[in-house]
């Protein structure tokens, strides 16, 4: 499993952009799908991104067009860029990392976005 810390998240006006980080320990980043997800209050945890060890990248329905997720291998980071933030938006969001060909594994703390409408 890999250790990961999120950062970046905050209070943001409706409109607004917000970049969440995730830092991930161990020296095999390059080889795990790195996923957002988030849990809203009241709500069930739902996917977010995810870009996969290959390359691609997917996104909820919900956050296509506005959100873009990004790695740097070097780094061992990968980051959620949300732009045209909603209220609805508003959630804790965790980062995840799915060894290659596996389900998620390794779960971060969270990190809280409030967008205010």
């Amino acid at each position: 499993q890999v250790q990961l810390v999120e950062s970046g998240g905050g209070l943001v006006q409706a409109g607004g952009s917000l970049r969440l980080s995730c830092a991930a320990s161990g020296r095999t980043f390059s080889s795990y799908t790195m996923g957002w997800f988030r849990r809203a209050s009241g709500k069930a945890r739902e996917f977010v991104a995810a870009f996969t060890w290959s390359g691609s990248t997917n996104y909820a329905d919900s956050v296509k067009g506005r959100f873009t997720i990004s790695r740097d291998n070097a780094k061992n980071t990968v980051y959620l860029h949300m732009n045209s933030l909603k209220p609805e938006d508003t959630a804790v969001y965790y980062c995840a990392a799915a060894p290659m060909r596996s389900y998620y594994t390794s779960w971060g703390t969270g990190t809280q976005v409030t967008v205010s409408s």
